[in-house]
């Protein structure tokens, strides 16, 4: 055990210190960050997670000590004891970018906890170190500034959520890990059970059916930050395992579940942003997100809004222009975008858009640029279309002189994507959020009102939008065997800045509304009983009117932080193979492993060369 530790105890951090504490006697740890001789002087930047303190080591104060101080490097894991002085009236200069920088601490002690090799990465805020070395030295890179914030914000929100739904008087209670394995859905991980051969869990890949069955148990009000587990392909959004703040409600609508959540997220964000943010948030359907956005998670801190033009173009037969009129004959939609005369584009850059639209799968941009008067040019439309068709379009879309139009057409589907993708590109081009400031820089709302259902062409089926045991909207219960794609879901998402950060629902609390749910999903008497028989016993049993909703703290820590990846806000992340580059992970099992848990691994043994 350190002599020094036995003798001392820290007394403060790198960041607490100020003129208030001249001629105090303190106890600092750290490590170093930077060292520099000055006169003679050796002068170390102490850094711990809290900040950085100026320590000197003078000849006259102890000539051992400052020999000692001639050897220490970067990295090294030291403590301290000395007195606190003026910077200034030490002959130096005062750093006013640090909480400390009008004093420094003339040491009188020096320990060193730890020596540091050279460390293969530097220990700065600003590095252009590769993300595959920053992953291999992991605990060095967590060392650093921005990643040490990016957790002392996770921590607020933290620290927030469990405050804030105490007080709306919810029961924090963890689910299980180890589930049951139910094929399909998301792919799961997989875990042999060595005490029942043959037999597997999953990983949960949600809590979704156990806070349903708490709800079921008389547990009215559960949350729980959730560890849950996808075995998908990933990117910089998504990992193998991530976190999400999840709650469930029972004898509720969707506007109590929603209201808990705006209250919750505004307290996040006071208390880890020190932003006020206005309630209630706006809602949208999805129709309506749709249509002026292409996307189901618009960000609507800037406009580029989108006009449907079908019906327009129609009342005109095509307006003289045979494609329009082909497309109107294939049943294909017509859409629109406008780019105000404000955000400048060349001819070139406007081809580069038409680029952009093949890579995305559309065939081309359809384009016309508005003249003083109304009229066309710079498009292939404008010497054929009649102008009143031309009038239409420009009042529909709001074009005024200068402004350009940018149209698409095919399956409603790939449209919305295409023009989607545009407006996101176009907004990064002109930083049309970039600039924004203060509570301006957030928006927020809920989407609502989507189908229950989508439509699989591969198998020809309906497949859950959501999950499973969303509840139909009241009213569409019926068309649920009759015609499941006009059903709409008692479903809602929440919407940061174009970022969907969560997402729930009303759930089925009847068997029978749930067994013609299963049904419309082309699902066999004996799958719904082999993957939920025990929900639907349970369902059975006086079970309540219940929803709620997962927030994804992951993405919503990266987008507070401004972090470009998941892999910037979780401690020990996965790459995008779902390696683990500080420890190795996954790694091969030997033979007598896995007979323990009665499996063989089919995987080609890898043999040196």
């Amino acid at each position: 055990m350190s002599e020094f530790l036995s003798q001392h105890k820290r007394s403060h951090n790198c960041n607490t210190l100020t003129k208030a504490d001249l001629g105090r006697e303190v106890i600092l740890m750290g490590w170093i960050d930077s060292l520099r001789d000055h006169g003679g002087r050796r002068f170390v930047d102490l850094r711990d997670r809290y900040g950085l303190t100026q320590i000197v080591f003078k000849p006259e104060t102890d000539e051992a000590q400052h020999a000692r101080a001639q050897e220490l490097r970067n990295e090294w894991c030291i403590g301290i004891r000395g007195v606190v002085e003026d910077r200034t009236a030490n002959g130096g200069s005062a750093n006013p970018r640090l909480t400390t920088g009008e004093i420094e601490i003339n040491v009188l002690e020096l320990e060193v906890f730890n020596k540091s090799a050279v460390p293969p990465l530097q220990i700065e805020d600003n590095i252009d170190t590769s993300e595959e070395k920053r992953l291999q030295n992991r605990v060095l890179d967590l060392r650093r500034g921005p990643l040490q914030r990016n957790f002392h914000l996770r921590h607020r929100i933290a620290q927030a959520t469990r405050a804030q739904l105490d007080e709306e008087g919810f029961l924090e209670i963890e689910t299980p890990i180890l589930v049951k394995y139910t094929p399909g859905g998301a792919r799961n991980f997989v875990v042999p059970s060595r005490l029942n051969p043959g037999s597997f869990y999953a990983l949960a890949e949600s809590p979704q059916l156990y806070k349903q069955m708490f709800m079921m148990a008389g547990f009215d009000r559960y949350f729980q930050i959730a560890k849950c587990f996808r075995d998908e392909d990933l990117r910089g959004d998504r990992q193998p395992e991530f976190t999400q703040i999840d709650l469930e409600m029972s004898f509720v609508q969707e506007e109590d579940v929603q209201g808990v959540v705006e209250r919750l997220v505004a307290r996040i964000f006071k208390e880890a942003m020190n932003i006020d943010l206005q309630l209630p948030f706006k809602r949208m359907s999805y129709a309506d997100c749709m249509a002026r956005y292409g996307s189901d998670k618009p960000d609507l801190r800037y406009g580029l809004e989108h006009t449907i033009l079908t019906n327009v173009i129609a009342d005109f037969d095509g307006g003289g222009v045979p494609f329009f009129k082909s497309t109107l004959d294939d049943g294909l939609m017509i859409k629109a975008m406008r780019v105000p005369s404000e955000y400048k584009m060349s001819r070139a850059e406007t081809d580069k858009l038409e680029d952009l639209v093949k890579q995305l799968g559309g065939a081309g941009l359809g384009r016309a640029k508005v003249g003083d008067d109304g009229a066309w040019s710079q498009s292939p439309f404008a010497k054929v279309i009649s102008d009143e068709c031309r009038l239409a379009i420009n009042q529909a879309v709001s074009a005024e002189t200068g402004d350009l139009i940018l149209f698409q057409f095919g399956k409603p589907k790939q449209v919305h994507m295409i023009l989607a993708a545009l407006r996101t590109h176009l907004a990064k081009k002109f930083e049309l959020a970039k600039t924004l400031k203060g509570n301006d820089a957030w928006s927020l709302h809920w989407v609502t009102d989507f189908p229950l259902f989508e439509h699989d062409e591969e198998s020809g089926n309906h497949v859950a939008a959501h999950h499973p045991f969303t509840s139909p909207q009241k009213g569409h219960e019926d068309n649920l065997v009759s015609d499941p794609g006009s059903v709409l879901a008692r479903a809602y998402d929440l919407v940061l800045n174009g970022n969907e950060i969560g997402g729930g629902s009303i759930r089925i609390h009847d068997d029978q509304v749930q067994a013609k749910v299963f049904d419309a999903l082309a699902m066999s008497d004996e799958e719904k009983q082999a993957k939920f028989g025990f929900l639907l016993e349970a369902l059975r049993y006086g079970a309540p009117p219940h929803g709620g909703l997962a927030i994804g703290l992951d993405r919503l820590v990266m987008i507070l932080t401004g972090a470009t990846s998941l892999r910037d806000v979780i401690a020990y992340p996965k790459t995008q193979r779902g390696t683990d580059l500080l420890t190795g992970a996954p790694t091969p099992v030997d033979t007598h492993q896995l007979k323990e848990v009665h499996i063989l691994s089919t995987a080609e043994k890898k043999t040196n060369a």
